[in-house]
């Protein structure tokens, strides 16, 4: 028996498989579709998502394959800079089609060991005290310790398992492709700048090779989006929009989205879980659903680890729902508000012209992003220092940098004084000695996920967090 299936083998599933197998954890992938698909469902890596990829020494292999963009304009298209002084060290988007993410954590997970199965479907499961039963539907079975539902919007887990998942469907549906034009750039992108000054769900965005991502408001909703549009049905919601539909030609994919707002009652059914879609589905609006499910993979894939090495304190895995379930929740809230924001009625957009004036303060605009990114999330971990429930940025230390520390996964005590001691922890915590400028507070002691569990100078209460996070 295997220790984790993890269904679904997209950005959050292959996070997950790696981030167990980084604890030595078996696990397998499975996969409905045979072959990686081609569309792309999300455009980039918010600020949250790119620390955690230096934080396991994937950042080159992203930024090599992505464009960074120090731009605004995310919060419901309201285009303000970038804010100054942000809390990171990685102040940018990095513009990067979902199916790269998809192959860079498919290689990821591959190399430590994970298994990929493509062609896989899940029709049915079932559960005992010691483990989960996964039926395929080529009729074989497969038995794991655990399972985790990564299987989308759609997800067949979150169905079998029979959680309820409430919430708003469509009201609103986009129609998306990637595409050839027959007119000139300029011509082109000028339109598009007009067009949009009112209508922020219509743009065609240059791709690399000269072809374009055309994104535009449907006429309806469709009776089952899992179909994609027709080609004559792009090109007429261009026309529509646009007036034209710049001669565009060879569609090499098409399809479409809704603006339905749901999140599963619950993340966790005995020894079944769900993360990314699966939770939860929001509008598009902001750029947050590839990002909210990476980092639910980081959340719960070293508390699952945990909890099968024996040494998981009491709740740790409940902790998973009790963390991300009120993240989700915030991402569902702010997208219903940005959809709002961005519809053509007077009063939407009277409140569109007061926002966009309140982000003209600083700090306004700075918490809108620091949402939108999610490094304004704070785990509620009790009364304590102001970093606690914080992740901590990346800091220049005299021996390198603090992500470069955490590629392992472990948990890691950051000690400047050098008095401090994780003995009992050295199986899971790693204790460094060093020192930086860039830090007031003389210890923190971060989880693997780089949330900062305890921060202080006293043995006694860093053993206490120790317990709390780690064990006994």
């Amino acid at each position: 028996m295997m220790d984790v299936i993890v269904v679904g083998a997209g950005p959050t599933g292959l996070m997950l498989a790696a981030e167990l197998r980084l604890h030595g954890a078996s696990v397998v992938v499975l996969e409905r579709d045979a072959e990686p698909t081609k569309v792309v469902r999300a455009g980039g890596l918010h600020v949250r998502s790119i620390e955690l990829m230096d934080q396991r020494g994937l950042l080159e292999r992203f930024l090599a394959l992505g464009t960074r963009h120090e731009t605004g304009g995310f919060f419901a298209g309201i285009d303000k800079p970038w804010p100054e002084r942000m809390d990171t060290a990685h102040g940018y988007v990095l513009g990067i089609p979902q199916p790269v993410v998809d192959r860079l954590l498919a290689e990821h997970a591959a190399e430590l060991g994970a298994e990929i199965r493509r062609g896989s479907e899940v029709i049915g499961l079932s559960q005992d005290e010691d483990g989960v039963t996964a039926e395929l539907a080529d009729g074989a079975q497969l038995r794991s310790r655990y399972l985790v539902g990564c299987d989308g919007g759609r997800s067949a887990v979150r169905k079998l398992l029979g959680i309820g998942f409430p919430g708003e469907p469509s009201k609103v549906e986009t129609l998306l492709g990637e595409v050839e034009v027959a007119v000139p750039r300029d011509e082109l992108m000028a339109k598009v700048a007009e067009v949009r000054e009112t209508q922020k769900r219509f743009g065609v965005v240059p791709l690399a090779d000269g072809a374009y991502r055309v994104i535009a408001p449907a006429a309806g909703l469709a009776e089952d989006r899992a179909v994609p549009p027709t080609f004559d049905e792009l090109k007429a919601q261009l026309v529509a929009f646009a007036g034209t539909d710049f001669g565009v030609h060879s569609p090499r994919w098409l399809s479409r989205f809704g603006d339905a707002t749901r999140q599963a009652e619950r993340y966790r059914a005995g020894r079944a879980f769900l993360a990314g879609d699966a939770a939860h589905i929001h509008p598009p609006t902001g750029g947050q659903g590839l990002n909210l499910g990476v980092q639910d993979a980081a959340n719960l894939g070293w508390k699952l680890a945990a909890e099968l090495d024996g040494w998981a304190p009491a709740g740790l895995l409940d902790s998973y729902q009790a963390e991300r379930h009120p993240v989700a929740a915030d991402v569902l809230t702010n997208t219903r508000a940005q959809m709002a924001l961005m519809s053509l009625e007077p009063g939407p957009q009277a409140v569109r012209t007061l926002l966009s004036e309140l982000m003209d303060f600083e700090e306004v605009n700075r918490y809108l992003i620091e949402k939108i990114t999610a490094i304004g999330v704070r785990y509620d971990f009790g009364a304590g220092h102001e970093l606690l429930g914080r992740r901590l940025r990346d800091l220049n230390l005299k021996r390198g940098r603090l992500y470069e520390l955490m590629h392992g996964g472990r948990g890691l005590l950051l000690d400047q004084t050098g008095r401090l001691s994780a003995g009992g922890w050295a199986d899971r915590v790693d204790h460094v000695v060093d020192v930086s400028e860039e830090l007031d507070v003389p210890a923190v002691l971060l989880r693997p996920d780089g949330y900062v569990a305890w921060a202080g100078e006293d043995q006694q209460g860093l053993e206490d967090q120790l317990r709390r996070w780690f064990g006994g």
